[in-house]
């Protein structure tokens, strides 16, 4: 009976020993994997975080030292003066306004528009709308410059020319073919016996749709945000179509006349020092709400 017993115990301490050394060998796997990540992420992200230490560096200096060989990462003399002296060349208070009221306004009628395309398309049941999503999908292969010309007549047909209207109403129309695809993979990962629930309870299709949907769409509609304000804060080509007026140019408007027509080609440190400052509210909008961008894309691609 003692031999048994001995025996049986021999087996449990001898799977006890052969269980450490299976989790010892998958942590050490895991550890050199991870270590094989590391090794290959940290130089690719030195390498893409190069032109921005570039234009840091070059933002600090004066003119004489901006293409000096080998470059000088860190000034002797750092001149924190640049920013203010570049914000002073050119009058980007007013632009940054600008910028303001067109990304803000379009971003709120792309939020609310694609929003609504989307949740017809993943919620209702209606015939055609396969065929209709299909063709909503398709306008992504369309290039810009095609549909520049006929959106120019028609805008200086309603005498829109040099206001910000063409940048801001195109958005409260649809918004967008692929903001529209993003929600309505997130509104189709949705259990759809919330909707019956809500009308069992008396609500109407647009209460679910404010009600039910919106507040359970919060990632998605961040990062749907975020790229609606990349875009329109960035958005260089529409202005310069657009706008003719300088009090209405917009900051990627100013960072051009900055470079070319005021005759500061010449002043690199001074035109970096300008483009940081207006850099710097994407970079920041993106660190703050990059925790939901994820959830928002990743949630998106969970089921088509």
């Amino acid at each position: 009976m003692v031999s048994q017993e001995q025996t049986i115990s021999s087996q449990q301490t001898a799977a006890a020993v052969g269980r450490r050394r299976i989790s010892l060998r998958r942590r050490l796997r895991e550890s050199g994997l991870a270590l094989m990540i590391h090794l290959i992420l940290i130089p690719m992200a030195v390498l893409f975080l190069l032109p921005l230490a570039w234009m840091l560096s070059t933002s600090l200096k004066d003119a004489s030292g901006v293409f000096a060989f080998p470059p000088q990462w860190i000034p002797d003399l750092i001149r924190w003066e640049n920013y203010g002296l570049a914000m002073s060349v050119l009058p980007f208070g007013r632009f940054f306004m600008n910028t303001s009221i067109i990304t803000f306004t379009a971003m709120f009628g792309q939020l609310l528009s694609c929003s609504l395309v989307a949740f017809a398309f993943a919620r209702l049941r209606w015939s055609g709308r396969h065929v209709l999503f299909i063709i909503v999908l398709s306008t992504m292969m369309l290039p810009n410059q095609v549909t520049l010309i006929p959106t120019f007549l028609l805008f200086r047909q309603l005498g829109w020319l040099d206001t910000f209207l063409p940048m801001i109403v195109p958005a409260f129309f649809g918004g967008g073919p692929f903001l529209i695809f993003l929600m309505r993979q997130f509104f189709m990962t949705l259990p759809t016996e919330l909707d019956d629930a809500a009308r069992i309870d008396g609500c109407n299709t647009f209460g679910i749709y404010w009600r039910i949907i919106l507040p359970l769409a919060k990632p998605v509609m961040i990062a749907a945000a975020i790229f609606s304000f990349e875009s329109h804060w960035n958005d260089f080509f529409r202005p310069l179509i657009y706008l003719q007026s300088r009090e209405k140019f917009t900051l990627s408007l100013g960072l051009h006349a900055f470079n070319s027509d005021y005759g500061r080609g010449t002043d690199w440190h001074l035109l970096m020092a300008a483009s940081l400052v207006v850099m710097l509210p994407v970079i920041l909008v993106f660190f703050i709400a990059q925790r939901y961008f994820i959830q928002g894309v990743v949630f998106s691609g969970v089921k088509g």
